[in-house]
């Protein structure tokens, strides 16, 4: 923490009270993959079972730790400031296993928020990258992946619409972890052959919104399918500036 330039507050006996907690939020994981998909990734567990939680409950903004919360049940989300949220670790292990990310693979979120889905990412793929709209946001979280050994997550503040077209070769996994009105054509022209997106479509603050799963083939075609009901904030910059008339409809 000391590292990144965040204070730390976390005593010694909040520390082991969240470890001790990590055990059953990783078995509950564990039991709620199996019972979404009929069984959990053994990479998606490892990669939780890696990363201290409790590193990413910081609020930004006010500079304060909330670390003693890591690992709660019932899993929930945290606001982090600026607009942004910790997503709470059940939706963070379905979207990860629903884009099934491969050691050898390259991946890229829209969305960085508290940085713990990259880093999740990061200890599978190959190379994580992520993508921040907000300044202040992006600019503290690029900080706090060298103190974790994490060198294979790359950060920029931009906006996520137009993805990372400097990345040579495009990306394995797409994931958006912010609603967008409608798929973004520029992420599907960054998606490899066989690669998948994950993206998150409805109208900001309002409930409806469904995550979409996109696959690309060996020949260039999207092939689309509606996954459940989800809840993100809206993603800004070029989505919400572009009339729906000129939207492009969803690919199937």
């Amino acid at each position: 923490m000391a590292a990144s330039g965040r204070p730390v507050t976390l005593t010694d006996a909040q520390f082991d009270a969240i470890q001790a907690r990590k055990g059953p939020a990783l078995k509950l994981i564990e039991s709620y993959l199996t019972g979404k998909f009929g069984a959990a990734d053994p990479l998606v567990l490892a990669a939780f079972q890696a990363l201290p939680r409790e590193y990413y409950h910081y609020y930004y903004p006010d500079h304060r730790l909330f670390s003693a919360e890591a690992w709660e049940q019932p899993a929930k989300a945290y606001p982090i400031g600026y607009g942004s949220a910790l997503s709470d670790y059940l939706g963070q292990a379905y979207m990860t296993q629903v884009c099934a990310p491969k050691p050898g693979e390259i991946s890229l979120e829209i969305g960085t928020g508290s940085g713990f889905q990259s880093s999740l990412l990061s200890r599978i793929v190959d190379h994580a990258y992520s993508i921040e709209i907000i300044e202040p946001l992006g600019t503290a979280v690029k900080k706090i992946f060298a103190p974790l050994g994490y060198t294979n997550v790359t950060t920029k503040v931009g906006d996520g619409y137009y993805g990372w077209p400097e990345v040579q070769g495009g990306f394995d996994i797409i994931i958006v972890t912010c609603a967008a009105q409608y798929a973004p054509p520029d992420l599907f022209a960054q998606l490899k052959p066989g690669g998948r997106m994950i993206i998150p479509i409805g109208q900001p603050f309002k409930r409806g919104q469904v995550l979409y799963v996109y696959r690309k083939d060996a020949g260039g075609k999207i092939h689309s399918r509606r996954d459940i009901g989800v809840f993100f904030i809206p993603m800004t910059g070029a989505d919400q500036k572009i009339p729906q008339s000129q939207a492009k409809t969803t690919p199937s």
